[in-house]
């Protein structure tokens, strides 16, 4: 048995992979300042610190005598970053520095770090699918600071000797994703408004194609990136590598839900992406590839909300 720290423990995937590390009989340790994340995502057997991940006293206490970190802390929001450019700095940014510090002083003896990072930092890049070593060019701060946070582990990887692991996360979804926040997840919105019988709203023209990723399938990265630690710093794609556009998201889930949805179109966002399909191969070095279909995992994620909403 080992104790893991997971930052951000009570969001939507730390919660996910809370669950698992705990089915392996792991002792697990949380971080997380419940701004958005909810207390009973995790069970009563986790230690929970409530504290932010950008306050270097909150993360001393948390890696107190742990095995591993899985920094998941974040402001996950493009729309956000645009809104509050500074204070998601200070999370997403930050905190992952302070997390690296922290990893890197003399009494941790180099605790194992991976840490989640985005498809955000591919920006507008035309080059499909994207790859690993695909050009770099975030259009958002929100990528901007996931760019950093790569480039600050392997930092802490080259100079400090600190094991680190990132993910880029393409789009993830599943059970627990928040359906009432305005920066949730295009998957869980739809879905909520679905079985609410409300039209889904479309930016743009709906053409926008997203490599789709199930929840469950970003948890096996986590659990294989930490027990593949090597002393070069390492980034995969997590990914399925297939795109979908919204228009056909939208039909796809209608045909999950059986309700034929009504459709409204509303201007472009800003900082939104045509295209972004990930090339998931070079996971294969960690004997992984994404095991849930887009239909299973919508169909898995429309069991767990449909209860809640009849209720």
């Amino acid at each position: 048995m080992a104790t893991f720290l997971v930052t951000g423990g009570c969001g939507f995937i730390g919660s996910h992979l809370c669950e698992r590390l705990e089915q392996q009989d792991h002792h697990v340790r949380v971080l997380d300042d419940l701004s958005t994340g909810r207390r009973d995502n995790i069970s009563d057997d986790v230690e929970l610190i409530v504290g932010d991940v950008a306050d270097p006293d909150c993360v001393a206490r948390a890696m107190d005598n742990v095995d591993g970190c899985f920094h998941l802390a974040a402001i996950a929001s493009v729309r956000r970053s645009v809104e509050d450019w500074l204070g998601t700095h200070e999370t997403n940014l930050t905190g992952a520095i302070t997390v690296f510090n922290e990893a890197a002083r003399p009494n941790r003896s180099g605790v194992p770090v991976v840490y989640a990072s985005s498809a955000a930092v591919y920006g507008d890049n035309q080059e499909m699918p994207l790859r690993e070593n695909s050009a770099t060019q975030p259009i958002t701060a929100y990528g901007a600071d996931k760019l950093g946070c790569e480039l600050h582990a392997r930092v802490a990887s080259r100079v400090h000797r600190i094991p680190t692991c990132g993910l880029r996360f393409f789009n993830v979804f599943g059970p627990r994703q928040d359906p009432s926040s305005p920066y949730s997840g295009v998957i869980s919105i739809f879905i909520d408004r679905l079985l609410n019988r409300r039209p889904l709203t479309i930016f743009g023209h709906g053409g926008q194609q997203r490599d789709f990723v199930f929840v469950g399938d970003v948890v096996d990265h986590l659990l294989a990136g930490m027990g593949s630690m090597t002393a070069e710093p390492r980034i995969f794609n997590v990914c399925g590598g297939v795109g979908t556009t919204i228009l056909e998201l939208a039909g796809i889930l209608g045909e999950t839900v059986g309700i034929a949805p009504a459709l409204h179109f509303a201007p472009a966002q800003t900082g939104d992406i045509q295209l972004s399909i990930g090339d998931p191969a070079r996971a294969a070095i960690l004997n992984l590839g994404t095991r849930t279909t887009l239909r299973e995992g919508l169909r898995l994620t429309v069991d767990f909300v449909r209860p809640a909403v009849a209720a």
